[in-house]
């Protein structure tokens, strides 16, 4: 977006947004995503936020880890590449995301492939699990993200983070804390147009909420988007967003290595952030899957901050939640 206006009203006291750039790519199989958090600084998100009259703290990137081998059947484990980086990965970003989530704040999370949801995701709930807020994610994604080590067809582990999440016993050796961190009931997958065979039957009989692109294309965001955002309504909730470049169609942004056509437009990627934010249960967020390496001279980076923008209350006027 190029017109700039709404944030926070002058007479309301700014909130604190906590980036944290994790650059991790070993969950992924194409190489490039650690660039991501440097993308994303340079596309000018901290300063964006800064404007809309947040107060930003940048803990910088983290480092990455040593690995470390989990206790995990080895048949389990042959099937998940790059297994004890990931682990390592995990455990050190739960520990970040809980910090940063017990310290106050907005966290914000930019990857880095999407395996780093498993531990932005536990690290938040296990705060909220401390707060008695209730744990909700919205998934914005065009992969399921479902697999497991029996499941997947190509090993690579950001294909396994809403499992692991959900409580796929055959993960369970990768946390270092509590498990499992995530209630079904209470993950919503939105935008997908790619599921393999026995993601979609694991989907099911776990009750995932999944919205495809048929029902966006039939019924349009505002309705399906408004029936999730409904249902939150009177509940003390923490909602995590979690944001994969793919979501949006990759004649708008092809700087990701997980391409499928028939993504989300310019215009219902910016209206779900601006719902998004109008719901006002925003607890904290990842930026994932951005990889400069194959992006057009920034487009994606540039286009990844705009729609963070708008969930954090860029307008184009000034307009009171329904």
């Amino acid at each position: 977006m190029t017109i700039a206006s709404g944030g926070f009203p002058r007479d309301v006291r700014p909130a604190r947004v906590s980036i944290l750039g994790i650059p991790s790519e070993k969950g992924a199989g194409t190489a490039g995503t650690l660039m991501g958090p440097a993308a994303m600084r340079t596309a000018g998100l901290p300063a964006l936020l800064t404007e809309l009259g947040y107060i930003v703290d940048d803990h910088g990137d983290m480092l990455q880890p040593a690995p470390v081998t989990p206790a995990m059947a080895a048949d389990a484990a042959a099937r998940c590449l790059n297994l004890p980086e990931i682990t390592a990965w995990t455990r050190a970003i739960d520990a970040e995301a809980y910090r940063l989530a017990r310290d106050g704040g907005v966290p914000v999370f930019l990857g880095g492939d999407h395996s780093l949801s498993m531990g932005t995701i536990a690290g938040v709930a296990r705060r909220c699990a401390e707060t008695g807020k209730e744990l909700v994610v919205l998934w914005l994604d065009a992969h399921a993200d479902y697999n497991t080590p029996a499941t997947t067809p190509s090993g690579n582990m950001h294909g396994m983070s809403l499992a692991y999440l959900c409580g796929e016993a055959s993960l369970a050796p990768l946390a270092a804390t509590a498990f499992p961190l995530l209630k079904p009931e209470n993950l919503h997958i939105f935008g997908v147009r790619s599921v393999d065979r026995d993601e979609r039957r694991a989907l099911h009989e776990a009750g995932v909420d999944v919205t495809d692109m048929r029902l966006i294309d039939e019924e349009g965001v505002p309705v399906l988007l408004r029936r999730i955002l409904g249902e939150l309504k009177g509940r003390n909730v923490h909602l995590h967003v979690s944001l994969d470049a793919d979501f949006l169609d990759p004649s708008l942004a092809p700087g990701t290595g997980t391409t499928v056509l028939g993504g989300t437009t310019y215009r219902e990627a910016h209206l779900v952030m601006e719902m998004i934010h109008d719901c006002g249960l925003l607890g904290s967020l990842d930026i994932v899957e951005l990889n400069p390496f194959l992006d057009e001279r920034g487009r994606t980076a540039k286009l990844l901050c705009d729609l963070a923008g708008s969930l954090f209350g860029l307008t184009v006027l000034h307009r009171q939640p329904a």
